[in-house]
């Protein structure tokens, strides 16, 4: 297959039909390319509080209240565009209240598939940012979505970097992380992230980024990433892991053609077992006793 991943600016928006204008032109244009799965980033959704005005865009929680509130809309656009391109959508993670979490305003992604089924994935493990200032909740637990593609996770940005969430999805063959990230540093601890959880699970990881600056916003005003599309350094992957690269902060999509059979022939009859040997740690795990040395 195919798939298509995003470096993805967000815009101060005039009106309702400019986003949907411009989803449309992103998911039309991977269409083109031949992509059966887009992938696209974290808080990407954040430029819809701009529809709210520039001062409701600028209030951290004014924002979130705007964004959530449009995603009953977007969702719809995203089922639409799905259909129409028979293809399946990661849409861009949005913060949405929850009512059976308290109301508390969780990190969600979505996933669309040409049926027009939608099914949600909620961000795990809170940044400092998301918890101090935001507010942010986790939310429900962790899925693997068994589809005509194949089995996919997801892992939202910070929660790439936690090697017993992708564990927990050690059933998928491929992993989605969307990710926002403002500094250099960020990415690539993201990227590392994705990387690492690629050769454990010996499976394809995607990773989308935001790029560029939004000067109406506290929350994303600066981004930095790029797409990628990784695996693992055995049968059937590049040695270095990396299938396909796009250029720092250079808007637009990386396209990747994946074959599942490589996954299969890796967990199988690769150079090394990763993931069938994940248990091999099991005892050998316990906090290390501290020798001093003289």
């Amino acid at each position: 297959m195919k798939i298509a991943t995003a470096a993805y600016p967000m815009d101060f928006l005039p009106d309702w039909q400019a986003y949907e204008d411009k989803i449309t032109k992103w998911v039309s244009e991977a269409a083109v390319h031949g992509a059966e799965l887009m992938v696209f980033p974290e808080y990407g959704a954040m430029e819809l509080a701009t529809l709210a005005g520039r001062e409701t865009a600028l209030d951290l929680q004014a924002s979130l209240r705007a964004v959530s509130d449009l995603m009953p809309r977007a969702d719809a656009l995203h089922t639409a565009l799905a259909r129409q391109y028979g293809a399946h959508i990661l849409a861009a993670s949005a913060p949405v209240y929850d009512r059976a979490l308290g109301d508390l305003p969780v990190n969600r992604a979505r996933l669309f598939a040409p049926s027009g089924d939608m099914v949600v994935q909620d961000k795990q493990i809170m940044t400092r940012f998301e918890r101090e200032d935001w507010g942010i909740a986790a939310g429900g637990a962790l899925t693997v979505f068994d589809t005509v593609l194949g089995k996919i996770g997801v892992l939202i940005c910070y929660d790439s970097e936690f090697p017993l969430l992708g564990r927990a999805l050690s059933d998928a063959d491929i992993l989605l992380m969307p990710s926002c990230t403002e500094a250099l540093s960020g990415y690539w601890r993201v990227r590392i992230g994705t990387m690492a959880r690629a050769l454990e699970n010996q499976c394809i990881a995607v990773m989308a980024s935001t790029v560029g600056s939004c000067d109406w916003s506290e929350a994303v005003d600066e981004n930095t990433g790029a797409g990628g599309v990784f695996g693992p350094p055995d049968k059937g992957f590049p040695d270095t892991g990396v299938i396909a690269l796009g250029a720092l902060n250079a808007p637009g999509w990386t396209y990747a053609d994946v074959d599942l059979g490589a996954v299969r022939t890796a967990r199988t009859d690769g150079t090394q077992f990763n993931r069938r040997h994940w248990s091999d740690q099991t005892g050998r795990d316990q906090t290390a006793p501290i020798r001093v040395l003289t």
